[in-house]
């Protein structure tokens, strides 16, 4: 089978050291990538910009640990996803960017960013054009970054309007600002986002006391364009993975190719930060890129069983020079896509078999394929298409309102299932076992890693039934283990504290709690062995309670049972004795 050939002059890593050393010998800060799983920030789903994790540090609600900072940051969008497989867009990318924090704004980022793109990417001026913002009623023109670029010699300089130049917030508020991007030749590699403004979630603007610099490169893209490829997916990197899919195909087919190779590649990093696929929310994107996978996997011809696995091990191969957590996290990473793949090729035989069936399909009947197939939508709206099934004009409304609909009864049957998950309130071995549970977490958390989060839980006046995610098994020794922890913070007899507040500050102060959806204004958080401001806290959780008021109420703790309860979800039953 026929593979791409490439002519690369700078590889993908070098671009990624040359942008690390270049910002370093600027003094900033070398960053780690932060997960693909925001922290502290529920006005997103997933990391999808190099700022994320720096948006407290231009709000000013903490203070920044660094004046600059440079990052490769991981990320993922799917909000145009059906335009994968074209020439540009990815789901998966890395960011370059480089950060300012109340230090150097327009005048040093624009002055380094075309020194970095000239110099050491060695781009020809004549191929460079740049943008900026054109103002509108809302924000004045970007007259300062104009006059900047035109002392350095660059002449031609287009402005746009808000769409394209002026960038954030990422969610619904946030620091935002004009940007002025770089053009090589037709494409454009780098955009200088300048915080200049605080968006509040009602889109109210205000000027920030500490202006910020904010910069984003997509490393695939640059690399691309200065090595005069075609697309993204020639890039070094990426064509190494679509060589493994051309040799396990029996025919080709770009489209799909870079599909499964854009695909896998985001599955494979969020999996490995913890994601796992399910129905809702950024489990829902993670589900939705490995079926879309398969889905074309299966178009090519790939007849392989565990083709995403096998399509994994490569990805881990090329990325976890830079990224360890790839090879740390594999056997989960393999583990959790062997198990979606096999359950959605049960589920799509099923499907298919259904949609084939039919002559036409309206949002309704999509969304029944859905919840009982696991069908996601859009793999639908392509079937049919394949298949000549006529798809009604109101498909895509009536199935979201399905989906609202569905996702309005699952957060019901969480408050209903969940006032503590307890079967009576009032009993006084079942308020004992809710605090036990946790201490549990708690433990989990400490000693499996924080990807650890409850999943649901059942108490009765018998027993503590909780599920909670993790990939494995645990061993009798883990078990012992978390059972000693949890025994020894009872017998320290620690107090419990309880606090209102507001569900992102008890985030902030580090509170558990995995059920966002149904938090209002107001929260309790219980906290063991210290309010929710203390370090010495052994134990901090958004809670409807209640709980007894010292751990010595509790009693000895013992885990009866571990098994498996869903895909990547593990169910403990344990009893006080």
């Amino acid at each position: 089978m026929a593979v791409f050939r490439y002519n690369t002059t700078m590889t993908v890593n070098e671009i990624r050291q040359k942008f690390i050393n270049y910002f370093e010998s600027k003094d900033h800060k070398l960053m780690p990538s932060s997960s693909l799983i925001p922290k502290d920030d529920p006005s997103v789903l997933i990391t999808t910009a190099g700022m994320q994790q720096f948006k407290r540090w231009f709000s000013n609600e903490i203070k920044p640990a660094y004046k600059r900072t440079v990052t490769i940051q991981k990320c993922v969008r799917t909000n145009d996803i059906e335009e994968i497989g074209d020439e540009t867009h990815l789901s998966f990318f890395e960011m370059l960017g480089n950060f300012s924090f109340g230090d150097y704004f327009k005048k040093e980022a624009i002055e380094w960013g075309l020194d970095f793109v000239e110099k050491e990417l060695k781009v020809d001026r004549s191929r460079i054009w740049v943008s900026i913002f054109a103002g509108d009623d809302k924000t004045p023109r970007d007259n300062e970054s104009e006059e900047i670029w035109k002392s350095l010699g660059i002449t031609d300089i287009r402005e746009f309007g808000r769409k394209d130049n002026f960038w954030g917030p990422t969610g619904t508020e946030g620091a935002c600002g004009p940007t002025s991007e770089i053009y090589v030749d037709d494409v454009e590699v780098w955009n200088l986002v300048f915080n200049e403004y605080y968006m509040q979630p009602e889109g109210v603007l205000f000027p920030l006391d500490s202006k910020g610099v904010d910069t984003g490169a997509g490393l695939e893209r640059v690399a691309a364009t200065i090595n005069n490829l075609k697309n993204v997916f020639e890039t070094d990197e990426l064509v190494q993975i679509i060589t493994i899919i051309r040799e396990l195909a029996n025919k080709q087919d770009n489209k799909a190719e870079k599909i499964i190779t854009d695909h896998l590649r985001g599955a494979v990093f969020m999996l490995a930060d913890g994601i796992r696929p399910s129905n809702l929310d950024r489990g829902y994107t993670l589900r939705r890129v490995i079926r879309r996978a398969i889905r074309y996997g299966k178009l090519i011809g790939i007849s392989e069983q565990n083709m995403c696995s096998k399509i994994a091990d490569k990805i881990i191969d090329i990325y976890s020079s830079n990224y360890p957590n790839l090879k740390s996290e594999k056997s989960k990473i393999i583990s959790e896509l062997d198990i979606e793949e096999n359950k959605f090729l049960n589920l799509i035989d099923q499907g298919l078999a259904e949609l084939k069936k039919k002559s036409s399909i309206n949002g309704k009947e999509a969304f029944e394929l859905f919840s009982t197939k696991g069908m996601p939508f859009e793999l639908t709206l392509e079937i049919a298409k394949e298949e000549n099934i006529v798809v009604s004009d109101r498909a895509q409304a009536e199935f979201e309102a399905e989906f609202e609909k569905h996702q309005e009864v699952s957060k019901g049957g969480l408050e209903k299932k969940f006032a503590g998950g307890l079967e009576n309130k009032d009993d006084p071995k079942i308020i004992r076992l809710h605090t036990a549970a946790h201490l549990m977490l708690a433990a989990m958390r400490e000693l499996l890693g924080p990807q650890v989060h409850q999943k649901g839980s059942n108490i009765t006046a018998e027993r503590l039934r909780f599920d909670f995610s993790y990939p494995e098994k645990l061993t009798d020794e883990q078990k012992k283990e978390i059972e000693d922890w949890v025994n020894d913070k009872i017998e320290k007899k620690l107090n419990v504290y309880v606090v209102e507040t507001d569900p992102k500050t008890a985030k902030e102060k580090g509170a558990e709690g995995e059920f966002d959806a149904r938090y209002g204004d107001k929260t309790t958080v219980y906290s063991i062995g210290g309010d929710i401001d203390s370090k010495t806290a052994v134990s901090k959780e958004i809670c409807g309670g209640p709980h007894v008021k010292n751990t010595a109420e509790v009693g000895h703790f013992r885990i009866k049972k571990e098994e498996s309860s869903s895909a990547g979800v593990r169910r403990i039953k344990a009893v006080l004795e």
